[in-house]
């Protein structure tokens, strides 16, 4: 991926100038996480002056919130929306939620980041908007294993928990890899999970 440069925002309208702004502070959020992200260097990139940043957003709090809302509110309606979609077998969906991931992140990668993000504070209004994020996230895996499971026959609730808690981690495993693959967009990322599914699963 190439990095965002400087571009310069003189004389355009304040809505894309914080649109700009919210992207670079995704990657730069993203790469180094909320306790390591520079304001200065977001506001390098975007061509504006650290006091634009604060002016638009407060604080370095506004605009991490900003950024994780975006990423948040994108990633959780593009999985809803898949998984609400009728003619897809259970088996199937994984792969399908991939690929909506895949989709929403493909120009975007360091947006994933954000919503497991370590370094964020432990309270306050951050904490409890990625903590909400995280758990709706959560909530989607455990439904999507209790109908792959039910569709074979197995009810154990613990079954069903552990495979949601596995599959959330392939997941952030996937995209962490897939982070450092430029070369790799959306539709060969959805190949490749496709082909490494049917070899191990016959899915």
């Amino acid at each position: 991926m190439t990095e965002a440069r400087a571009v310069g925002t003189k004389g355009m309208p304040r809505e894309e100038r914080e649109t700009l702004i919210v992207r670079a502070g995704t990657e730069e959020f993203g790469k180094n996480g909320y306790a390591g992200a520079s304001m200065v260097e977001i506001a390098r990139r975007v061509g504006v002056t650290k006091p634009l940043l604060y002016q638009y957003f407060g604080s370095k709090d506004g605009l991490y919130l900003a950024c994780l809302h975006r990423a948040g509110d994108r990633l959780t309606e593009g999985v809803a929306e898949t998984m609400a979609a009728e003619g897809e077998p259970p088996e199937r969906m994984p792969l399908a939620v991939l690929s909506a991931i895949f989709q929403t992140f493909d120009n975007d990668r360091y947006a994933w980041k954000l919503l497991r993000d370590p370094t964020v504070p432990s309270t306050g209004e951050i904490a409890g908007v990625a903590v909400d994020y995280r758990f709706r996230l959560d909530g989607f895996a455990l439904i999507g294993a209790a109908q792959l499971m039910h569709s074979r026959g197995l009810d154990d609730e613990r079954d069903i928990e552990a495979i949601a808690q596995v599959w959330t981690g392939v997941v952030d495993s996937l995209i962490s890899w897939w982070i450092d693959q430029p070369d790799q967009d959306a539709a060969a990322m959805t190949e490749r999970c496709s082909r490494i599914m049917r070899n191990l699963f016959g899915w």
